[in-house]
């Protein structure tokens, strides 16, 4: 086939070896969508997830309860009685959901359709174009791959990424990929931003000074992952995107109208209904460390499906550059008292790091690893 991929022995039961099962699919650099051109009807067994990852299924009738909370950012443009309202409902969905859409956020719809648009480029490039892009170096700028966390997760996710660090000191133009790097840059910066606006409400919203998240980086560093997920001929086995949280301060996500992504509510899985020309924001693993868990970073998946593509792009604000730093991120002192004392300790976000990308998305919270006892 052009794209390299033979059977493998892909999902025989028979002197099953696991390593070089992921070996030989990581070797073909075709990913998840060579699998689906191929035309495989049954999915290889590295794919395939343990039953009990799709318990609380959000088909339920008790998810249909639950409204996903919708922030209107016009609102902090009208006075200070509706910034003050805004504040209030961020406020609210930042502690009970981890999770809001926000509408009217200053970035133009043709911008996230074209983002949407680029990442489609990028994947129907021939797979000869594709495979020069393919790489595990965590040191490269601009990566390609299938499942970061493809050797040391209990099992594959049906995605593939683009991942792109395009702040504190963005990659120059052509590093890019040529077909989507006009659309990654407009982009990127529409939405850094977006972060610094939404870091003042999350600012306020804890009862801080406005500039206080920014004042402290939580905006200084922005990467880019672009999600690619094929029709899966047995969607039933494998997830999209295992649950996890993100490792991040604040992420911000345009997804497109297929839907799939779920999220942790009182412990139902609940559906984030694609809601055109929003933005859908989620709080991550180190703002509520320093926020001391008055904000929760909430568990997350995206269910595959054999219906048709999914793509969103997701921006991660956390310093990607991979040099240690010595700034040290620990519950904010004003939001601390004998009665509320931190409940965690201070770390960089490297050693976060660290630990998160060795984890893998095993299902688990790497918070858990820097609570204090």
């Amino acid at each position: 086939m052009e794209n390299g991929l033979t059977d493998h022995g892909f999902g025989k039961e028979e002197n099953y070896d696991r390593k070089a099962e992921l070996q030989a699919f990581d070797d073909t650099k075709a990913g998840v969508k060579g699998l689906a051109d191929s035309g495989i009807t049954k999915i290889p067994r590295i794919f395939i997830h343990q039953a009990g990852n799709f318990l609380k299924q959000s088909k339920s009738k008790e998810s249909l309860q639950y409204e996903f909370p919708v922030i209107d950012l016009d609102g902090i443009r009208k006075g200070p009685i509706t910034r003050k309202e805004v504040v209030e409902k961020a406020r609210e969905a930042s502690e009970k959901w981890g999770f809001f859409h926000v509408v009217n956020h200053g970035i133009p719809v043709g911008v996230l359709e074209e983002m949407i648009a680029g990442v489609h480029r990028f994947f129907d490039q021939d797979f000869e174009v594709r495979q020069e892009w393919y790489t595990r170096d965590a040191t490269k700028r601009v990566v390609h791959n299938s499942n970061f966390d493809l050797f040391s997760s209990p099992a594959a996710n049906w995605r593939d990424t683009v991942f792109c660090i395009m702040a504190p000191n963005p990659p120059n133009p052509e590093e890019l990929p040529p077909v989507c790097r006009d659309i990654l840059i407009k982009c990127s910066q529409e939405v850094a931003k977006l972060g610094s606006t939404l870091f003042e409400i999350l600012s306020e919203a804890l009862g801080l000074n406005p500039n206080y998240l920014n004042n402290i980086g939580c905006n200084e560093g922005l990467a880019v992952i672009c999600n690619y997920y094929p029709p899966c001929p047995q969607p039933d086995l494998t997830l999209g995107t295992t649950n996890h949280t993100d490792g991040d301060f604040l992420t911000v996500l345009v997804q497109d109208h297929i839907g799939g992504l779920e999220v942790l509510h009182e412990n139902q899985w609940v559906a984030v209904p694609p809601l055109p020309g929003a933005l859908v924001i989620n709080i991550g693993d180190l703002l509520q460390l320093i926020s001391n868990d008055k904000f929760i970073s909430v568990e997350h998946r995206v269910l595959a499906n054999d219906v048709s593509t999914r793509v969103s792009v997701a921006s991660f604000f956390r310093n990607f550059d991979v040099s240690p730093s010595a700034k040290v991120y620990g519950p904010i002192p004003d939001l601390l008292s004998d009665e509320n004392p931190a409940k965690y300790r201070a770390i960089t976000v490297k050693e976060y790091v660290t630990f998160f990308n060795n984890k893998g998305l095993d299902g688990t919270s790497a918070l858990t690893h820097f609570r204090l006892q």
